[in-house]
């Protein structure tokens, strides 16, 4: 099968959720102009990867990380209450298989934990997946939970079969094969990440995985830091690319065929085969024919881990 993707390195508004959901609906409306039948959103794209934890003072700013993080937390997407409704609606209504990440409220539960999400959504506007990244890196796990592996899963779409990782997640080996072994045909992986070491990762899962490798940053330079950003101008250079993105489109068994989009807020257009990645796999294939399963034993546990459960009168009549 052919597909047309497209991959968005374009700045969000940050910390600003329905701006920032305006932002995308444009975006997706661009890409399917082009005839985009899959598109793909960096890292906690709504309303914005939390880059200012890098920035802060390790052990001190605690009022401003505070502040900031209040303004995250209230701006974040509630799956339970329709936060992305108006994101699936646009899939639908343009047949669009759409890959967006996003910082999500557990409002199931606690009503304030915050976890680094991504979903899939089908090109008929159903959410098939929702992941949320199991290990947050360094000072992210100040911003996110952890999540657990009941997102860990490649599911059928209109445009093959989809998997996702985030961002370090993707360095993760075990989480990888996890993917490898459930038929893949597209390797999403949004990020902050950027550079050659980290393109140079992207060859070498489409390589190892034998899949399509969709990846990207936000391209984000410092005049997108909104004014009204709590000391955005201390953070900040107005000057500076904080993030240049990155994007590419990465061939089974390896070799870029798009991009990388270096410091462009644009889209990168590609077509892929997906057909190529059952190919590429006759030669390697980590989690069939290469594998050795009398010596290596690896077990997936993907019950969701609610926090608590709660036994009712009449729950054992």
């Amino acid at each position: 099968m052919k597909v047309n993707v497209a991959i968005s390195q374009k700045p969000p508004v940050l910390l600003e959720l329905e701006n920032s959901i305006d932002v995308a609906l444009n975006i997706i409306e661009e890409a399917a102009e082009k005839g985009t039948q899959l598109l793909v959103f960096p890292e906690a794209f709504l309303p914005g990867y939390p880059t200012w934890i890098w920035r802060l003072k390790p052990g001190g700013d605690m009022a401003l990380g505070n502040e900031i993080h209040s303004r995250l937390r209230s701006n974040a997407v509630d799956l339970h209450n329709g936060g992305l409704n108006k994101i699936c609606g646009a899939a639908k209504a343009h047949n669009m298989v759409i890959v967006i990440g996003f910082t999500e409220l557990d409002s199931e539960h606690s009503g304030s934990s915050l976890y680094n999400s991504v979903a899939v959504i089908d090109a008929d506007g159903t959410i098939v997946n929702r992941h949320r990244k199991l290990m947050p890196t360094n000072p992210e796990r100040m911003v996110w939970g952890m999540g657990d592996a009941s997102g860990l899963h490649v599911v059928e779409t209109a445009v093959g079969r989809v998997g996702t990782l985030i961002c370090w997640e993707n360095y993760m080996p075990m989480a990888r094969y996890a993917l490898y072994a459930q038929d893949i045909d597209i390797y999403v992986a949004p990020t902050w990440d950027s550079g050659e070491t980290w393109l140079a990762s992207m060859n070498h899962i489409a390589r190892e995985g034998g899949c399509w490798v969709l990846a990207t940053a936000t391209a984000l330079h410092g005049r997108d830091i909104p004014d009204n950003f709590p000391s955005g101008s201390e953070l900040f250079s107005k000057e500076e690319w904080i993030n240049p993105g990155d994007a590419v489109v990465v061939k089974p068994f390896g070799g870029v065929v798009a991009g990388p989009l270096h410091e462009e807020q644009e889209l990168l257009y590609a077509e892929i085969e997906t057909e190529e990645s059952a190919k590429s796999r006759k030669t390697l294939d980590v989690s069939g024919h290469y594998n050795r399963p009398d010596i290596f034993h690896f077990e997936v546990d993907r019950r969701s881990m609610a926090p608590v459960t709660f036994w009712d009168d009449g729950d054992f009549e």
